[in-house]
């Protein structure tokens, strides 16, 4: 690849050669467009098992699971164990078949979150238009920037990157280019530690030779059947006649035909609203009794409830997710009178829902979501008629009060105290 270029170690220029002529390191990002793009998709490589590993050296070398045991999914998994074959959303059974001496630690999302948050606020300093995807990574738009860091932006990403490797003590990877689509799919090119740019003047010839599922939002379905109807590849997007594309596929052939030449005219949103927010659980067998699913949904109820409530949100639809042994997937749905915070309404709404579906079958993972959002101040309006809500409010406050000085554990339910009561008799 030829154009400008420089050390991604120490940011000084190179011109030309294959390592820096400053401080020898062969990490020399070099583009054609380097100078002029200014879109870019931040990553951070493998994060949970990241953070576990920075936090405990011995783990370094070794290949790291993060998951919930043996009947859950993987949530990360390690640089070392994808050599294995271990990837994300694999059960975990099977992740252990393929990769046995690996260590496996359950998510500490608290921890995570506390980290992402520290990456994020970096983002931020770098210019206020960042959009979070997740909470490991975000669409960065860096257009005049220059002058506020007295470098390109390709340059202004390298030194984010160098520092939150040295300070925080984690690597992302980068990926720079024209628009969304195609800095998403440059920040997987080359992980970890990668910086890729992808410019508008190759996009096209980059992506005709792939298949039609690398597309964001082509699934295997959908795939199917665009390759069904002669559409294998992106170069066999590129060939269609665009009216054909919409005809056949409505909305989405349009937007088909967009991003098989790498266009895409969406704008960085640096206030992406979350659309829901749930919990969820897998157990270590399955379960079939009504008892011990609704003291695992008043837990999670109660997880959702305290996310709500540190976001100032509330809502109106309440949705309970369950998974069969047979790995089926229900989700029933009900929606409120008005929106709510409360992990008492969470919880009777999704109650609701699951006693109907408590028929005798067994279930390997139950959870709990809350969409429709809004602001919290519309939550659990005060009403003449039903004075429960005034006091479901006031002895929540207090509960969470409690928590907040002397941690989770000070305070809980019946309905929980029961499930500890239960597990105490049994080993008894």
């Amino acid at each position: 690849m030829t154009g400008p270029g420089f050390c991604r170690d120490c940011l000084a220029d190179a011109p030309n050669g294959l390592r820096c002529s400053a401080c020898g390191s062969p990490r020399i990002a070099r583009h054609p467009e380097l100078d002029t793009l200014s879109i870019a998709h931040v990553d951070c490589d493998a994060f949970y098992a990241a953070v576990e590993k920075r936090d405990d050296p011995s783990l370094a070398d070794v290949p790291l699971i993060i998951g919930g045991g043996k009947r859950g999914v993987v949530s990360t998994a390690c640089y070392i164990a994808r050599i294995h074959g271990v990837r994300s959303a694999m059960p975990m059974f099977k992740a252990l078949a393929l990769c046995p001496q690996a260590v496996v630690l359950k998510p500490n999302m608290e921890k995570y979150v506390r980290v992402g948050r520290e990456v994020r606020a970096r983002m931020q300093a770098l210019t206020p238009l960042v959009e979070p995807l997740s909470i490991d990574e975000a669409f960065l738009d860096l257009s005049g920037t220059q002058a506020l860091h007295a470098m390109s932006p390709a340059r202004t990403l390298a030194r984010f990157a160098r520092d939150v490797e040295r300070e925080v003590g984690i690597t992302v990877s980068v990926g720079l280019a024209a628009n969304k689509f195609l800095a998403k799919i440059a920040s997987d090119l080359d992980k970890p530690r990668g910086f890729s740019v992808l410019g508008q003047a190759e996009a096209a010839d980059f992506l005709a030779p792939r298949p039609v599922t690398f597309i964001w939002g082509v699934g295997a379905a959908f795939g199917g059947r665009l390759a069904r109807d002669g559409f294998a590849t992106i170069g066999d997007l590129q060939r269609a006649d665009r009216a054909d594309l919409a005809r056949r596929y409505g909305a989405e052939g349009l937007r088909l035909a967009r991003l098989a030449f790498g266009l895409d005219t969406r704008k960085v949103e640096p206030r992406r609203e979350a659309k829901s927010v749930s919990a969820e659980t897998t157990f270590d067998k399955d379960i079939a009794a009504l008892r011990p699913l609704e003291q695992t949904l008043y837990a999670l109820a109660e997880e959702v409830s305290e996310r709500l409530k540190r976001a100032d949100i509330a809502g109106r639809s309440v949705t309970l997710k369950l998974k069969t042994a047979d790995f089926r997937l229900r989700t029933r749905s009900r929606t409120l009178e008005a929106p709510t915070c409360l992990a008492a309404r969470i919880h009777a709404a999704a109650h609701e829902l699951l006693v109907k579906e408590t028929d005798g079958t067994a279930f390997r993972l139950i959870g709990v979501g809350v969409s429709d959002l809004g602001p919290i101040a519309d939550a659990d309006p005060a009403d003449l008629v039903d004075t429960t809500t005034q006091r479901l409010k006031a002895t929540e406050a207090a509960m969470d009060s409690l928590r907040a000085k002397f941690g989770r554990a000070a305070v809980s339910r019946g309905i929980l105290l029961d499930a500890t009561t239960d597990r105490r008799n049994r080993k008894r």
